[in-house]
């Protein structure tokens, strides 16, 4: 069986992106590090990495092999606090992943108070609206907003958190056109909505009777800010989750209509592999981000 020390280190290198920069973090020279690889690759009989003076650059192969090392590697540093007892202090690198308007409106006030706070913890955010696979990409968690609920995925999900949709509009579109008083009069208005195809909006009352309407399709967009804007902009009335309108409704550049209603909800999740969630550096950022987007 090939060194385990050359897991780690092939780990570092292919983390860093290159031997130099590996070598500079870790304080060896680069030298023992290619070595160490080179030896590695001939354990195992396959290249893994190509070396140019140019380019650095992982093979298919060392892709593969990287995601199973650095996983050994978790369950490793796993091991090793759980012998140490639970109350670790958090150390190590933390990788997010979100979409950009929940990493805008959500983690970007959080994740400098949870690197204060843990000193230790190195915090390392991606913001894509893509899909991202958490375990093949080498994500400790994702932070998801999402209206319909989430599918069993086999990964571990914590919600913390949800917010009401509300019904808003701007004043000059309200002057234009009159302030709804009941849920029935929305089919008479110019609606925001994310779909042509969209049924309208399923209102609810506090008391849980619900009303389903459709107003006129006058703008369509299927991302939270474009319709924001399209509402300042006095084209209509749309549903938006309070975080995304609550500044505008404080300056008065939208206006909450049918206060007593809301258009469903968003609720914030959570996911994480399971082995990653035994990490504390990884528990200490869920129980942070969970506690501060709870108060929400």
């Amino acid at each position: 069986m090939a060194n385990l020390n050359d897991f780690t280190l092939f780990v570092h290198v292919v983390d860093h992106k290159g031997f130099a920069s590996a070598a500079r973090a870790l304080n060896v020279p680069k030298s023992t590090l290619s070595k160490r690889v080179a030896e590695l690759e001939k354990d195992l009989g396959v290249r893994l990495i190509n070396r140019t003076s140019r380019r650095f650059s992982v093979t298919e192969t060392g892709e593969d092999f990287y995601r199973h090392a650095a996983a050994m590697l978790i369950e490793a540093e796993a091991a090793e606090n759980v012998v140490k007892g639970r109350l670790a202090e958090p150390t190590g690198a933390v990788r997010i992943t979100a979409s950009v308007p929940t990493a805008q409106l959500s983690l970007a006030p959080l994740l400098p108070q949870l690197a204060l706070a843990y000193p230790k913890v190195r915090v390392m955010l991606h913001a894509t609206d893509r899909f991202v696979d958490i375990i093949q990409e080498g994500f400790d968690l994702a932070v998801r907003d999402h209206f319909a609920p989430l599918p069993d995925s086999g990964l571990v999900q914590r919600r913390v958190g949800s917010q009401a949709k509300l019904i808003v509009a701007s004043p000059l579109y309200l002057k234009r056109s009159g302030v709804p008083e009941r849920p029935g009069e929305l089919e008479h208005h110019d609606g925001l909505i994310t779909s042509f195809s969209s049924e309208g909006w399923v209102m609810e009352r506090a008391d849980g009777s619900t009303v389903a309407v459709s107003p006129r399709p006058r703008f369509v967009a299927d991302e939270s800010r474009v319709l924001r804007e399209a509402a300042v902009a006095g084209l209509g009335i749309t549903t938006l989750p309070g975080k995304f309108c609550r500044e505008e409704i404080e300056s008065g550049a939208l206006v909450r209509i049918l206060p007593e209603w809301t258009a469903g909800k968003v609720t914030t999740t959570i996911l994480m592999p399971h082995r990653r969630g035994q990490l504390p550096s990884v528990r200490a950022t869920v129980d942070f981000i969970a506690e501060r987007l709870g108060e929400g």
